[in-house]
């Protein structure tokens, strides 16, 4: 009993939705008065009432006369406001149709498929399901209520919930609208499976209510916009739009092939790596095609017609690229051994730039080698009279104060002293003393011979008149006069392991005006103490208060540099050697050399130059520190060493950029430690004029060389 009446249920249901679809095709007979498929809208024929390229979807119900007049009648009376919507149910019937072929327990809403895929506008679809038995009237009328949705597109999870509460609530009231009305009536329908066939008996006034019902429900919802299968334009994001048309979003096909050159892109390379000629050639003609649809367009509607296909093409070849393609485990090995190599070429690179700028740093500008050439020349040229130095008396006066200064640089050598007279309270009590090579002693006397304006004393000396400066005396100097060092300094480092640092093999270290700083007492027998500055200091303040300072016994006063790492003791000193490990402690505190204060009385008190001279028979092999004179003086100056304050001396203007402005104008000394030297042209501009404004450029060798600020 329960199963004939939700037969007859069912078929009465059928029976309301093939009136909707009657009303259809007889309406445009009304209003055009010819033949339904020739003088139809063109939307009309393109939505799929009548599809000309497959005969099977024609359906043409046989009703009885006064059916059809019914309907029609029916159909006149809502036209006017509601024939938009009365297309769309028959797109519902279409569904609804392959609906009733599936078995109950299954979804009504198969996979669906577009039947004109060449046609935007032609959004006509078809659901593909399994031939069963017919659903209920209770799966017929949830199919048709279920197709609700929100105006902008699909609802929310919450407003689902509320819908399909509201959707239970329609189908029952019209389930028992309908089960009063088959009560009262008790006729029911016959028919088979094949509606286009079925005769329909309803009586007219059941009709009328179940279809205003119905007709009532479908007016409030918006269609459901239709799966496709489609492959052309599947990467494309759609919204639908209240009449049931799928639209594309204002870039959303920019988007997509902004996406496919992104891809494509990467694929090149990684086929390209691989020597597959023949699709990166592909490749490169699709990236072609790709690039120039989307030139400058910056919204879909800027896009050629031809887009579609020229993503379709794009889309092939990406899968055919990443079909042929290896496993992600076979990139990553590709990407580890790019990776790899990367960096063996950046090592190798940045040890190239580290020895092109030792290089740089080594080399003499053309205009400072021309100068103590043109000095030299006028040295030579003056009259002897005239090369008399003025103040000798005050060489050895311990009451004044005397600084001590050695190197082959003219110009550099002229800013310390220039700079330090600028500043100095009473420059008459300032006395200099300055060691150069024989090369450059003319041309250093000649330039403060001809610069000299003031009371000060400056006293150049050639370092071959120290005699007593000699192998058997210094250990030093037997090293630095060995064949192996001449070999590992001028013969392309054959001595140098590849991981050496190629600044220890600057040849600077094998000049002995670098080591005369150990043998101050012995330079100035008569004074008891000297301030050492180094050539490429600058000096911005009166430096007569740090010869008042009492180093508590100590024989040198210096900056400390704790807060460098690179300055602990640790980073000059191999403590892998017991010598240094027992005698050191690795995270001491270095400190700088290029402003020191040496106490001369306490240093020959302490036999400084003698503990000097043990570390260096120690270090013949170079075992316990690299060359230069900084770990040279850690070690000999251990436990003897004044920390002064930092403002008296900054450091870094040689190879630190970041330095901040007032800590280098409250210094008292600045030091350009490092390869960066302001006379040079690698020299850091931010920090050269403080240097420069020491010099007078207008002076007459200067111009002669080309000397420029």
């Amino acid at each position: 009993m329960a199963a004939a009446a939700l037969a007859a249920r069912g078929r009465r249901c059928r029976g309301v939705v093939l009136v909707l679809l009657l009303a259809s095709v007889l309406a445009p007979l009304v209003l055009y008065g010819g033949s339904p498929v020739s003088h139809l809208p063109d939307s009309t024929v393109a939505r799929g009432v009548l599809d000309r390229e497959d005969e099977s979807n024609l359906v043409w119900p046989q009703v009885v006369a006064s059916d059809a007049s019914l309907a029609k009648d029916l159909t006149i009376e809502r036209l006017g406001e509601h024939k938009n919507r009365v297309l769309s149910a028959t797109d519902d019937w279409h569904v609804l149709e392959t609906s009733s072929k599936k078995p109950a327990f299954e979804n009504p809403v198969a996979n669906v498929r577009r039947k004109n895929p060449g046609s935007v506008d032609a959004d006509v679809a078809i659901t593909e399901g399994n031939d069963g038995a017919q659903p209920g009237q209770e799966g017929v009328i949830r199919e048709v209520v279920n197709r609700d949705i929100s105006a902008d597109g699909f609802r929310e999870p919450g407003e689902i919930d509320g819908a399909e509460e509201q959707n239970r609530e329609r189908i029952k009231e019209i389930k028992l609208d309908a089960s009063e009305e088959e009560q009262n009536d008790g006729s029911g329908e016959a028919g088979g499976n094949n509606i286009a066939g079925m005769h329909t008996s309803l009586n007219s006034l059941e009709k009328e209510s179940i279809t205003g019902r119905l007709y009532e429900h479908i007016t409030n919802i918006t269609e459901v916009p239709h799966t496709r299968a489609s492959d052309s334009n599947s990467a494309l994001p759609r919204t639908i739009t209240s009449a049931g048309h799928s639209t594309t979003s204002s870039d959303s096909t920019i988007r997509t092939i902004k996406d496919q050159l992104t891809r494509a892109k990467t694929y090149l390379s990684l086929v390209a790596s691989r020597h597959n000629h023949g699709f990166a050639k592909e490749l490169r003609a699709r990236i072609r095609d790709i690039q120039r649809v989307l030139g400058d367009a910056t919204s879909d509607g800027q896009l050629p017609q031809n887009v579609n296909s020229t993503i379709r093409a794009m889309e092939q070849t990406l899968e055919k690229v990443k079909r042929i393609h290896d496993s992600c485990s076979g990139a990553v090995n590709r990407l580890r051994t790019t990776l790899h190599s990367t960096e063996e070429r950046l090592q190798s690179h940045k040890k190239e730039a580290n020895s092109l700028a030792q290089i740089a740093a080594k080399s003499l500008p053309k205009g400072l080698h021309c100068l103590p050439l043109r000095l030299t020349n006028e040295y030579y040229s003056t009259n002897a009279n005239n090369k008399k130095i003025p103040y000798r008396e005050k060489f050895e006066d311990p009451k004044l104060y005397h600084y001590a200064l050695f190197s082959d640089n003219v110009l550099a050598a002229a800013v310390v002293v220039n700079s330090t007279l600028v500043h100095a309270k009473k420059p008459a009590d300032h006395v200099f003393h300055i060691v150069t090579d024989r090369l450059n002693y003319a041309a250093m006397k000649m330039w403060f011979l001809a610069n000299t304006s003031s009371e000060a004393a400056i006293q150049v000396q050639n370092i071959e008149e120290f005699t007593w400066l000699n192998s058997s005396y210094s250990p030093v100097m037997k090293q630095l006069e060995s064949q192996f060092m001449i070999d590992y300094y001028f013969k392309n480092g054959r001595q140098s392991r590849p991981d050496e640092n190629p600044k220890f093999r600057n040849p600077k270290y094998l000049s002995i005006l670098n080591h005369l700083r150990f043998y101050l007492p012995e330079i100035f027998p008569k004074l008891n103490k000297v301030l050492f500055l180094d050539d490429d200091t600058v000096v911005q303040q009166d430096l007569s208060a740090i010869w008042s300072i009492d180093l508590k016994g100590k024989v040198n006063g210096a900056v400390e540099t704790c807060g460098e790492t690179f300055h602990r003791f640790d980073k000059y000193l191999n403590f892998s050697n017991p010598l240094i490990a027992n005698n050191f402690d690795p995270r001491a505190c270095g400190w700088a050399y290029g402003m020191n204060v040496f106490d001369l009385s306490e240093w020959r008190k302490q036999k400084i130059t003698d503990i000097y001279h043990n570390w260096q028979k120690l270090n013949e092999n170079r075992l316990l520190w690299k060359l230069g004179t900084l770990p040279a003086g850690l070690v000999t100056f251990w436990n003897r060493t004044f920390p002064l304050d930092h403002s008296w001396h900054q450091l870094g203007l040689g190879y630190n950029p970041n330095i901040n402005e007032k800590d280098i104008r409250r210094a008292s000394v600045i030091h350009y430690n490092g390869n960066l030297k302001p006379w040079l042209e690698i020299g850091l501009p931010r920090y050269r004029k403080y240097w420069s404004r020491y010099i007078d450029f207008d002076q007459v060798f200067l111009r002669d060389c080309n000397i420029n600020p």
